[in-house]
């Protein structure tokens, strides 16, 4: 791809999102978000492979759909209150259909089942890419409308939780583990996004954080399957000894910075008298730890069980840039205790 198209496309991206953010009008938060999908479209077909094509027709699908059915509540909220503002969006039955609009759009349980597909015909940069910056936008709209007392919200945060990692547990694909990782991850932000929006800003930020250091290693290994995380060692041994660390960071496994979100969502929910969701919610992380684990022992304590024919892989050369990784890893695995600041920036 031309590097002047590559540059207008990441362009796009960013203005759409941004447009997201910005806006307080329906309608410019609809075009914001399909500017965001039609920047992302070319990025995910760009290999002309048929699993890239597939991936990038089904993602279109959705999402148009999805914001067909965004633009629609939009409309059906102006029409019952005379208001396009987003904020003002005060009537229950647009805010439940734009709730469920919008967990389609991120892959929220039960809406998810596009993700693990999509996921698998993309490359990890690309998929690196719909992880992370993809869910900014939705995620702004939801915080934006803010629906309080939703069992909505609840059931769809329980639903994410249990399905993403209940569904990852038999995958042999990163690329299908890294999806069901995401709804799991996700699941978490929109548990506690009715009671404490902060929380769900930080819980974003550190996934980012440990989604982008775990993408990029998996690219730097060259890894698609669990199978290949078996010859990973030789290509680069200090930095599978820090993966296990950044995986169950991403589990929320103490004392790593992934155990922080985790840990304050669990105490908001019970301080809302939802000791029964936090529980569950607690359960169901340990779906997720399994994979997790189950990528550590593949990476870690296994061989590959025959020799690879052709030149070694660990011989050639590598061209991607490392101290974004390193500095990702570290920030994965050693920010748990700025804990009191990040608890000081939340109560502001």
């Amino acid at each position: 791809m031309s590097p002047y198209v590559l540059a207008l496309l990441l362009f796009s991206l960013g203005l759409g999102t941004t447009m997201t953010f910005a806006s307080s009008h329906w309608l410019l938060a609809w075009v914001g978000l399909e500017i965001n999908t039609l920047a992302i479209l070319p990025l995910m077909a760009q290999n002309h492979h048929p699993r890239a094509v597939e991936a990038a027709t089904k993602y279109f699908l959705i999402q148009a759909g999805g914001a067909a059915v965004l633009l629609f509540a939009g409309t059906t909220n102006a029409y019952l209150t005379g208001q396009w503002d987003i904020q003002q969006a005060t009537h229950p039955l647009p805010i439940a259909i734009i709730t469920l609009a919008l967990a389609l759009k991120l892959g929220l349980a039960p809406l998810h089942s596009w993700m693990p597909e999509v996921f698998q015909g993309l490359d990890l940069t690309t998929g690196l890419i719909l992880a992370t910056w993809q869910k900014l936008a939705p995620l702004a709209l939801l915080l934006q409308i803010q629906p309080i007392n939703s069992p909505l919200l609840i059931f769809l945060g329980l639903a994410s939780t249990l399905i993403g990692g209940w569904g990852g547990l038999n995958q042999t694909q990163l690329r299908k583990i890294l999806a069901y990782s995401s709804t799991a991850q996700l699941g978490w932000m929109v548990l506690v996004l009715q009671f404490a929006p902060s929380l769900t800003t930080l819980a974003v930020l550190v996934y980012i954080a440990a989604a982008t250091a775990t993408f990029l290693t998996l690219k730097l290994a060259k890894a698609t399957s669990i199978n290949m995380l078996a010859i990973s060692w030789a290509k680069a041994p200090a930095l599978v000894a820090l993966t296990p660390l950044v995986l169950l960071s991403l589990a929320g496994l103490p004392p790593m910075t992934g155990f922080m979100p985790k840990w304050l969502i669990l105490q908001e929910l019970s301080k809302q008298e939802l000791a029964p969701t936090a529980t569950l919610a607690a359960l169901t992380a340990l779906l997720s730890l399994y994979y997790y684990l189950r990528l550590t022992y593949a990476m870690t304590l296994t061989m590959f069980p025959n020799n690879l024919a052709g030149t070694l892989p660990w011989r050639l050369p590598s061209h991607q840039l490392t101290l974004p990784l390193a500095c990702l890893a570290i920030a994965t695995i050693s920010l748990l205790p700025l804990t009191p600041a990040a608890l000081a920036l939340v109560a502001l």
